[in-house]
């Protein structure tokens, strides 16, 4: 089925409004969640709003938080966000990194006491306006095991960044550290279908194709799948922004991160607050001059389109081209939506008193 964006926007605004999210904290965070919708990251868009009510029913997400730099210096700071949604909290920083970005070259904010944050890419791609590159990364549920382990020890940990062009669209890559995201799990999960090799492994460490396998006891595989594609670079990766997010904030990292389904209890040992995030904002006329290096991005990027092609092959795509279209494309046709989405919003208006508009 599909839904036109304002539809959606409303039902999923007036849910936070009813959890408890001020107009304009539930502005953004709909924001933030139907930006997924849109560029087709179908797993963190709407089909994520019953998670994060249930994180709210458990005690888990303050719908008030009172979000607050604890610590700062002309160009770093660290943001407590009150165990607030993400999707409010992580702007918050993205914005303070961005005005001290204005002020002398480059910001960057680490966050604890956060949720779950949406989209990596929202926050990142916030900078483009300013003639700034973003930065943003978050650390995540355990579900991932380091290579050569059994347990779960890292989260699928999503590194986006974006980079202004002149012309051209802007580069955006944004990505999880690992193999696929849960969140590609889940949809498989619920159209029953197996996940491709390389995905998960069992409980046992051996790699399986069942979509259920995390749930089974599994986990997700780092980035390269195993060792001999490159997995010990995914879980570098994974580990970097774990340590960048959380262990440089105060949040909790590694096996510690409170899972992000609400009947699984945090850790009742802590090392830390919260979920962590890492944003940071760089002011490229603090570099060179801006439409100077917004020209060259415009050649690298058509230089790098016009690659030639493998013979079968597409043309050769740059970070963002595919989000960027589907997002267009989406903003005239509307969102698709699978049936078990669809009927647990329907659910979950049912439940408020708010008319799902299906």
């Amino acid at each position: 089925m599909t839904f036109q964006y304002s539809l959606l926007f409303e039902f999923t605004k007036s849910i936070l409004i009813k959890i408890g999210c001020s107009e304009k904290d539930a502005d953004l965070a709909a924001d933030v969640l139907l930006s997924a919708d849109l560029r087709g990251v179908d797993s963190h868009g709407v089909a994520r709003l019953s998670g994060y009510v249930r994180l709210w029913e458990k005690g888990r997400i303050n719908a008030t938080p009172k979000i607050k730099i604890v610590h700062e210096t002309p160009s770093t700071a660290v943001v407590d966000g009150d165990s607030g949604l993400g999707l409010v909290v992580a702007p918050f920083a993205m914005q303070v990194a961005i005005e001290k970005a204005k002020k002398v070259g480059t910001g960057w904010v680490s966050v604890k006491n956060s949720n779950h944050y949406g989209i990596a890419g929202y926050h990142a791609m916030m900078a483009l306006n300013h003639d700034m590159i973003g930065i943003s990364l978050t650390n995540a549920s355990p579900l991932v095991s380091p290579t050569f382990s059994k347990e779960r020890m890292l989260g699928t940990n999503p590194i986006s960044v974006a980079i202004p062009a002149k012309a051209e669209p802007p580069f955006v890559a944004d990505m999880a550290t690992t193999t696929a995201a849960n969140g590609k799990l889940e949809i498989l999960q619920r159209k029953e279908l197996d996940a491709p090799l390389g995905w998960v492994q069992d409980k046992d460490g051996n790699q399986t194709t069942d979509a259920n396998g995390v749930k089974k006891g599994g986990a997700l595989l780092p980035l390269g799948g195993d060792r001999e594609h490159g997995s010990h670079k995914g879980y570098a990766l994974g580990a970097i922004v774990d340590i960048f997010s959380a262990v440089l904030s105060g949040a909790n990292y590694g096996p510690w991160v409170p899972p992000f389904v609400a009947f699984l209890e945090p850790d009742p040992n802590p090392v830390g607050e919260g979920i962590g995030h890492f944003l940071g904002a760089m002011r490229v006329d603090a570099f060179r001059p801006a439409d100077e290096f917004k020209s060259n991005m415009d050649n690298w990027i058509g230089r790098f389109r016009n690659a030639k092609p493998i013979e079968g092959q597409e043309k050769v795509l740059i970070p963002g081209d595919p989000e960027r279209e589907l997002e267009a494309e989406r903003k005239i046709t509307g969102i698709p939506l699978i049936k078990p989405v669809v009927e647990d919003l329907r659910l979950l208006g049912k439940r408020f008193e708010i008319e799902f508009p299906i």
